[in-house]
């Protein structure tokens, strides 16, 4: 991580769809897809995916603050997931896929509550807003052959289904935050 880099550590269901939008956000200078939040050390997919580890599927993002801010990050992050369906995504159902920010500082905390806080004031979905709000835990990254999942597979029927169209959301939606050579 470079000396002008922030940390951000978040899940919202399948780590493949978050790291596919992140990696083409402004500002983020990596994405690496993993577990956080768990009991477990050194936990494998295979065992992240029972639900019995307590973990999350989670990206940890290292991000230039000059570039873009961690509101900006988890104003991407409340868009692209549910953050009102508690241990689900879609069809992604168990603890695993809960929608979690794990901040790394007092500020980033503050940060997460407060936007938290505006998105129910604003009534943006018809029930509140479940996403935990935990201080960051160890991380573990996960296995090479789900680090650029969908960047290597874009045409397998997950990403396909799932992972393409909370892309073309963040392309749409966010188009200003795209870095320049997306």
């Amino acid at each position: 991580m470079e000396s002008n880099s922030e940390m951000a550590t978040l899940g919202g269901g399948c780590f493949w769809c978050l790291e596919a939008v992140f990696e083409q956000m402004r500002g983020v200078q990596s994405v690496v897809s993993g577990y956080c939040g768990g009991y477990l050390d050194y936990p494998s997919y295979a065992a992240v995916c029972t639900g019995r580890t307590g973990h999350a599927e989670v990206v940890q993002l290292a991000f230039d603050a000059r570039q873009c801010s961690y509101r900006e990050i988890l104003e991407v992050f409340f868009a692209i997931h549910d953050p009102t369906t508690r241990d689900r995504q879609g069809n992604d159902i168990g603890t695993q896929y809960r929608s979690v920010i794990f901040y790394h500082t007092p500020e980033q905390q503050q940060i997460a509550a407060s936007l938290i806080s505006e998105l129910n004031e604003a009534g943006l979905w018809a029930t509140p807003i479940v996403t935990e709000l935990l201080a960051a835990p160890r991380f573990f990254p996960a296995e090479p052959d789900h680090q650029q999942y969908f960047r290597r597979n874009p045409d397998q029927g997950y990403c396909q289904v799932v992972v393409s169209p909370k892309l073309a959301k963040f392309r749409k939606r966010f188009a200003g935050r795209l870095k320049v050579n997306q």
